[in-house]
């Protein structure tokens, strides 16, 4: 696994890991140093840092944050359960400027009765902005969770020219 960093961005400091097959973590906010040193301390073999598949990961999301890009072109190379990675399958498929709900997303994988699962998949989801789990919504507008938190997955809705309603702002 590789790695690449980049500092002061409306993210925070973004770190991507990649492996031969496509990008496997994506950690930033106030918690990604934590992280990034824990799986460290796991796993030192992680300690390469260089360029490869997470730059170009890094810039496409620099790209996309800047407004310049709608969609992501980079490999992913996902580790989930099968639920996980069905739910993680289906939000790639939510466009740049919408949202959908976590009911809607559980019924597209065919599970309608699974939506605090699904959440707690978006939770787990390893690749946050590649895998867009900032367009999922609670059933009644208000933004349900975010790992980066809230108030970074409303300025991720606004970027994208999502209209909010005035609670959910």
């Amino acid at each position: 696994m590789h790695w690449s960093m980049v500092e002061g961005t409306p993210l925070g400091t973004l770190r991507v890991a990649a492996g031969a097959r496509g990008v496997q973590r994506v950690i930033f906010g106030e918690g990604g140093a934590s992280e990034c040193a824990a799986l460290h301390a796991a796993h030192p073999e992680l300690l390469r840092w260089d360029g490869g598949l997470a730059a170009q990961a890094i810039a496409q999301i620099l790209e996309y944050l800047r407004g310049k890009r709608k969609a992501f072109t980079i490999p992913l190379d996902l580790e989930g359960t099968a639920f996980q990675q069905a739910v993680w399958r289906e939000t790639l498929r939510i466009p740049y400027g919408r949202t959908i709900t976590y009911a809607e997303l559980a019924r597209r994988i065919g599970r309608p009765g699974a939506t605090r699962a699904v959440g707690q998949a978006l939770g787990a989801n390893p690749i946050p902005i590649l895998i867009p789990c900032h367009r999922v919504v609670a059933s009644d507008g208000s933004l349900g969770g975010y790992s980066g938190g809230l108030a970074l997955k409303r300025w991720l809705l606004l970027r994208e020219g999502i209209n909010l309603p005035p609670f959910a702002r």
